[in-house]
């Protein structure tokens, strides 16, 4: 039986197991993050929890990611919920799955400022073709009010089947 390829998802819960117990461990996991997808590593998220099919993610209110209102950007909200959504969604699958954003939406719901919290929860369905999944991301802030909703279309798909390695001569 050929061995499977660990998924992205697999990768990440494995290095999210090795370190979040360790000293500095959850900082080097969110350097590795963001190193590995640098456009969302510019948010300087903390991802708090992260398990198949679930992550809470922390934003701190600070100047980088303000708006001329004083109050958290918008597109800082939806890259969050993003990235709450994609933990989530890509942990939960299994390697024989693969799986990619195609629409993103957010609904803001009051000005958001303080600590952020991003949590998202999802199952994803049987893929026994490409199949769209809907999973929603709350975010809310440290009175534990619900600040925006985002809401991120994944497109989930089979992994084709890698061809056997010709032999060497």
């Amino acid at each position: 039986m050929p061995h499977e390829r660990a998924s992205p998802g697999q990768r990440l819960l494995s290095i999210w197991s090795d370190l979040e117990g360790r000293p500095g461990g959850r900082w080097l996991f969110d350097r590795l993050l963001a190193r590995s997808v640098p456009y969302t590593g510019a948010l300087g998220a903390r991802v708090l929890e992260l398990e198949p099919g679930r992550a809470t993610i922390e934003l701190r209110d600070r100047r980088g990611v303000r708006n001329h209102l004083g109050s958290v950007h918008a597109v800082a909200l939806a890259n969050l919920g993003e990235l709450a959504s994609g933990l989530a969604v890509l942990t939960s699958l299994p390697p024989t799955v693969r799986g990619i954003v195609t629409r993103l939406s957010v609904e803001y719901l009051k000005k958001a400022r303080g600590r952020l919290l991003a949590r998202c929860t999802t199952r994803p369905p049987e893929v026994p073709g490409t199949v769209e999944h809907e999973v929603t991301a709350e975010i809310t802030d440290g009175q534990g009010e619900v600040v925006a909703r985002v809401t991120a279309t994944w497109r989930l798909s089979p992994v084709a089947p890698r061809p056997a390695s010709a032999p060497r001569a």
